[in-house]
């Protein structure tokens, strides 16, 4: 009598016939780190870790424990109260009165692997940037003017205080509730050194110390928190991105030998996708791998990441310049580094404090200084420039064809908030070298537009409803480029007063798109730029006017910005940033306007010797005419519009279906007199 084979049983017999390394108890684990990292475009590209070669019986069993691993669901909203609960006797049990818990990684970045989503499990908030402080007696959950609405739709305000971390600072508040002589608690992986220092100022301010955590309290009481994630790390071809490896870790060797450092602490994912030429899939909206890397400034670099992630093939397009470890031995090269002493360049503004105590406790050297690759990451090269436009073209005409598709289906009363935001992303999928939306599209009508990053649900999905406004603000990753595009549109006939402040808002917009400026300018001397026609009419906007976009990597990145807010960074050719005014009536409608716009060289034909930069807009795709009012435009203004609106058409017609090429012809067509 013969024996049943046990799942695992079956899974090692398939595992060895397939030449894989794992026994299924390893691989279990792998896929656990699989589930916990977001699909990829490729749903079973993961598979390649596993095995060298994955037959049909091998692949169905693989994708049957994927699925179990994934039927985790996600945390309810608002949070239940018990977690709080549960994290204030954790940390009583500590001897601390409080605890920061911010939404980041150990990397800083804006969206994060399942794993580190602390925040959304306390509090149920799920916007991608805010921060709370947990103290014995109260809490409150702090975010900026994109999440004013959000977050009282997500959070249960009995148990946190909703701040806004502009007008009501994290320090006045800790001044005012953190008890004479309290303990602060942090994690020091989860913060920056300029971060902590913010906090011990406000500490110190009340009264209190601030104390770093050796294990973050939230992870000793989430039952099932998610692994680490694991997502394949593969090359990204040079034929996309410009230049090889080698030439940009020679790049970035002679910035620290110029500058006597000997090496450099990379902790962006970002700047290490961009130096190695790779990419990876761990965090969703960003084909990002999580890692650390030292650059050494003879141009080798160590690279510290979960070895279960590298693709086959990975270690030879790496090459023998790239020495790959485990997380683990991370904390022993940092302490290397300081029996060396080394002299060690970190970005006080983007590398965790742990990095930063562990390199002091090991009496390096450090020095404060920006990441080195985020300059010349940011100044885009000639041929990822080609490809950014490349990509534009052909995400214009997607969102061209959904917005003619939008035109013809409104009447009907059957579009709603999420069946426009699948059409519109089935319409970018059939795109070439298409990998994945850029961030969760924004699709909002009446009230839900005044939501800056309004995320629609099951339970607020609404319809497109006559005489309202819709905004769709919505992105995509493309091999050869990354996108972002905001679009407001009329359903029925708009009031006199959502025409009004749409060209208010679109006089903004043309101004910045329309901008020169000399050499060592800096973003935020142009933002008023984008506010003054608001301005005069006493109206603004809670947000930056623009955000850097990366190449086939985030799509808000660093170091440039349009914004309010400081920034020392010049605007140089070759970086690409948004240009999104924006007017939120909340409770009505809102508006913006975004296309993403390359700094160029300007002609100064009177000051041959006089650096001048514009922008060229990148982004193809028409603004809605029936909301423009063209008794508020200037002639320059209307030129614009009219030029914009010529080259969208002749450029996305030959792209587009027949019947949307009518629509487009009609949406482009000249303002009237």
């Amino acid at each position: 009598m013969s024996r049943r084979e046990s799942p695992n049983g079956t899974l090692d017999r398939l595992l060895a016939a397939a030449g894989s390394r794992y026994r299924a108890k390893d691989a279990s684990a792998l896929i656990a780190g699989v589930a916990a990292a977001p699909p990829g475009h490729d749903s079973d590209a993961w598979m390649g870790l596993v095995a060298p070669q994955v037959d049909d019986e091998l692949r169905a069993v693989l994708r049957k424990r994927l699925r179990a691993a994934r039927s985790r669901r996600r945390p309810p909203r608002p949070a239940p109260a018990a977690r709080l609960d549960a994290l204030r006797k954790r940390l009583a049990g500590a001897g601390l009165d409080g605890f920061v818990v911010p939404h980041s990684d150990e990397h800083q970045g804006e969206y994060v692997a399942a794993r580190a989503e602390r925040l959304e499990w306390l509090t149920g908030f799920t916007g991608s940037a805010g921060s709370a402080i947990v103290l014995g007696g109260r809490a409150a959950i702090f975010i900026d003017g994109r999440y004013t609405v959000q977050v009282r739709n997500e959070v249960d305000d009995s148990l946190f205080c909703i701040r806004h971390v502009i007008r009501q600072p994290v320090a006045d508040w800790l001044a005012q509730h953190l008890p004479e002589g309290g303990r602060l608690g942090y994690d020091p992986w989860l913060h920056t050194p300029q971060q902590v220092a913010a906090l011990a100022a406000a500490c110190e301010r009340a009264g209190g110390t601030l104390k770093a955590v050796s294990r973050n309290p939230i992870d000793a009481i989430w039952r099932g928190q998610p692994p680490p994630p694991i997502a394949p790390i593969t090359p990204f071809d040079v034929r996309f991105a410009g230049k090889p490896s080698a030439d940009k870790r020679h790049t970035v060797a002679e910035e620290l030998t110029n500058a006597r450092q000997d090496a450099a602490v990379l902790a962006a994912p970002d700047s290490i996708a961009w130096l190695l030429n790779i990419r990876g899939g761990d965090v969703p909206y960003a084909p990002l791998p999580l890692a650390f890397a030292v650059v050494h400034a003879e141009g080798s670099v160590d690279l510290f990441l979960d070895p279960r992630k590298l693709a086959p093939g990975i270690e030879v397009h790496l090459g023998n310049r790239t020495r790959v470890a485990g997380m683990a031995d991370l904390g022993a090269a940092l302490d290397g580094l300081g029996a060396e002493r080394k002299t060690v360049r970190i970005d006080p503004a983007a590398t965790p404090d742990w990095v930063v105590r562990r390199l002091h406790r090991a009496r390096a050297r450090t020095v404060d200084g920006p990441d080195p690759c985020a300059q010349p990451k940011a100044t885009k090269n000639d041929v990822e420039l080609r490809g950014i436009r490349a990509a534009h073209r052909r995400d214009g005409a997607a969102v061209t064809r959904f917005l003619a598709w939008l035109a013809k289906e409104v009447p009907s009363r059957r579009v709603t908030e999420i069946t426009a935001a699948d059409r519109l992303e089935m319409f970018r999928q059939e795109n070439e070298h298409f990998r994945g939306l850029s961030f969760p599209t924004i699709s909002g009508t009446g009230s839900h537009g005044a939501i800056v990053h309004y995320r629609s649900s099951l339970s607020t999905d609404r319809r497109l409803e006559p005489q309202s406004l819709y905004l769709v603000d919505s992105g995509a990753q493309y091999l050869d480029g990354t996108t972002d595009i905001t679009r407001t549109v009329a359903v029925g006939k708009p009031t006199a007063e959502m025409r009004n402040r749409f060209t208010l808002v679109l006089k903004g917009h043309i101004a910045i798109a329309t901008a020169r400026f000399p050499r060592g300018t800096t973003g935020p001397q142009l933002d008023t730029l984008a506010r003054m026609a608001l301005w005069n009419a006493g109206l603004d906007f809670d947000h930056g006017t623009g955000h850097g976009v990366g190449h086939y990597l985030g799509v808000h990145e660093g170091p440039q910005r349009i914004s309010k807010l400081p920034n020392r960074v010049p605007l140089e050719p070759g970086m690409v940033v948004s240009n999104e005014p924006g007017y939120y009536k909340p409770g009505s409608y809102g508006i913006r306007i975004e296309n993403l716009v390359a700094v160029v060289p300007a002609p100064s034909p009177e000051h041959a010797d006089h650096e001048l930069y514009g922008f060229e807009t990148l982004t193809l795709a028409p603004i809605d005419l029936n909301l423009v009012d063209p008794a508020m435009l200037s002639p320059a203004e209307r030129k614009w519009l009219d030029s914009y609106h010529r080259r969208v058409c002749s450029k996305l017609t030959p792209m587009v279906d027949a019947e949307t090429a009518h629509w487009l012809a009609d949406a482009t067509r000249p303002l009237a007199n």
